[in-house]
């Protein structure tokens, strides 16, 4: 079968309270279930970077779901992945930054050799909520002198402006 964007919009699960109470948490996990939506979905991200028409060299994908569709993306387009992990987690020589998520401070970390000065860099995850991660991103792409030239999500909650607080420009496939 060969899926169409809006079915694999329609593959995304609502689940009332959850993690907690007055939370509407959206899974985009049943997506993964199907391979066939799974090449729609970084098709069509694939064709909305290339609309931008500037040079991409790497694509970010922030820990932990940003890994699932971002290399497929990076592979598509072929250019390099770079993860964007929590403190600790990668080896070699890093640089970090602390962000604020919703419950206290975090820290994100990147391999400092991942990207080069002057490269061209998206950005993708899965959800864009308060910005906080994704700015915290954007600031390690900047310490490693490359330049953000999309941040792209699969969904992005507007009531909480996360896309407020970003310097480059949102693309999100769902906005709710």
């Amino acid at each position: 079968m060969t899926y169409t964007i809006e079915q694999v919009k329609a593959l995304i699960r609502e689940y009332p309270d959850f993690p907690s109470e007055g939370i509407l948490f959206r899974d985009i996990f049943p997506i993964f279930q199907q391979p066939e939506a799974v090449v729609c979905l970084t098709d069509h991200f694939v064709e909305r970077i290339k609309g931008l028409g500037k040079r991409i060299d790497v694509v970010v994908g922030l820990d932990a779901r940003g890994f699932l569709f971002g290399p497929l993306i990076a592979i598509k387009l072929g250019v390099a992945f770079v993860p964007v992990r929590k403190r600790g987690k990668l080896p070699g020589e890093v640089v970090d930054v602390t962000y604020m998520k919703e419950y206290g401070e975090d820290i994100f970390q990147m391999q400092a050799e991942g990207i080069k000065a002057g490269q061209n860099v998206v950005i993708v995850d899965d959800l864009l909520a308060t910005g906080g991660s994704c700015k915290a991103a954007e600031e390690l792409v900047a310490k490693l002198k490359g330049t953000v030239v999309l941040n792209a999500f699969v969904i992005s909650l507007e009531g909480l402006e996360g896309h407020k607080k970003l310097s480059a420009p949102v693309y999100s496939l769902i906005e709710c």
